[in-house]
């Protein structure tokens, strides 16, 4: 191969373009090329790479940092330690960092477009302030009817559903009426987490597992509507369970879990997720607890209270410009206080979605939310519950 390998596309800081140039067209065996930019002076790769993570702060620029971390181990290594989790940079740079909590002090803008052709809907990270713009793109969803439910597999495959590369990362599953939801995270979020166990289960990806990591459906969250028996007017009534992450976390201070990698099978691929299969005995279980009989010390969020606006006769939410329509899918999410007790922490809005356009909608999230788990809970709204509106 020639030794120009990954050197212009993937980081083009002048020293390292310097080096390719000088040696290009000249054969060099594959192994030399990885031990000679592993064994580059330490503190100089370093200064090259902080300067490339500094200067490529926004997407599409900062993909020079993620091709920065593929180019040897150690490059790798230097790399993961520089670039910060979501919490505290605000950026969203490699894959895992869907699965990480958002910033605690600003809300990430994101949005989502369904097609309703396909039945999919992909979610993308806003790029300016504009309410539609190309975006970088994080996750998708496909949905998929079934006798007793609805399901929707998330994967960080754009363009088709796969079967068998392993990118399938999690799962949002409805009961009969569309009016409780289960999220499914196919990592092990927490310890302790519930793994869904069944005889007759199906893999979505093929790939050799490594028995040494916990692979699986692990419930991290549970979403329900309430029924609007009388016909209220108003927007939808909504609850979230978020099993995954303590309540304490929205305190100063407050922790919540935070991945750090996906699991890898022996082939070096992302391990498979493993879901149960639709029996209508066993679906209606695990979507029937309620809020009191979930997992003790959860975060609960819940539906932030909107005004009546006389003028206008309908009821309104200040999404700051984010969402121009009128819809019952739109919503704002804020943490439910512990034993009635509310806190400055209890007003701030966790998560935000809301309708631009005919198949456009904005997703705007923060800690201790995931882009995960918000795209989760937004794709329970998409459903149709004519026992709640």
């Amino acid at each position: 191969m020639k030794w120009g390998y990954g050197s212009k596309s993937r980081c083009r800081h002048s020293s390292v373009v310097a080096v390719a140039e000088e040696t290009e067209g000249i054969e060099i065996d594959a192994r030399f090329v990885e031990s000679y930019w592993a064994n580059l002076p330490s503190e100089l790769l370093r200064e090259v790479l902080v300067r490339i993570e500094d200067a490529e702060s926004k997407w599409p620029l900062r993909k020079n940092v993620v091709a920065c971390a593929g180019v040897c181990r150690s490059w790798r290594e230097i790399m993961k330690e520089l670039v910060k989790t979501p919490e505290v940079s605000g950026k969203l740079t490699f894959p895992i960092s869907v699965k990480q909590p958002g910033p605690r002090d600003t809300l990430l803008q994101c949005f989502i477009k369904r097609n309703q052709t396909t039945q999919t809907y992909h979610l993308y990270l806003s790029l300016t302030q504009a309410l539609a713009d190309d975006g970088k793109f994080l996750l998708a969803a496909w949905k998929y009817r079934r006798p007793t439910c609805t399901d929707y597999v998330i994967s960080l495959d754009a363009d088709e559903m796969p079967k068998g590369g392993g990118t399938c990362i999690g799962k949002l599953r409805s009961n009969f009426l569309g009016t409780k939801f289960t999220v499914y995270d196919s990592i092990l979020p927490y310890a302790g987490a519930k793994l869904v166990k069944s005889r007759s289960t199906r893999l979505v990806g093929s790939k050799q597992m490594n028995p040494r990591v916990p692979v699986g459906s692990y419930e991290v969250a549970h979403i329900s509507y309430e029924l609007n028996v009388l016909g209220a007017r108003g927007p939808r009534r909504m609850h979230c369970v978020m099993d995954a992450i303590p309540a304490s976390s929205i305190k100063p201070g407050g922790i919540a879990p935070t991945q750090v990698d996906f699991p890898m099978g022996n082939s070096g691929s992302s391990l498979p997720i493993r879901f149960l299969r639709s029996k209508s005995s066993r679906l209606e279980k695990s979507l029937s607890g309620s809020i009191e009989t979930q997992r003790e010390g959860s975060l609960v969020l819940k539906n932030k209270a909107p005004r009546w606006h006389e003028q206008l006769q309908c009821w309104c939410l200040n999404f700051h410009g984010r969402v121009t329509v009128a819809s019952v899918k739109n919503f704002q999410l804020v943490a439910s206080p512990e034993n009635g007790v509310a806190g400055p922490e209890h007003e701030k809005v966790i998560l935000q979605f809301g309708k631009v356009g005919k198949d456009m909608f904005t997703m705007d999230y923060r800690y201790p939310l995931s882009a995960f788990q918000a795209f989760a809970i937004c794709l329970s709204s998409f459903d149709t519950k004519i026992a709640c509106e």
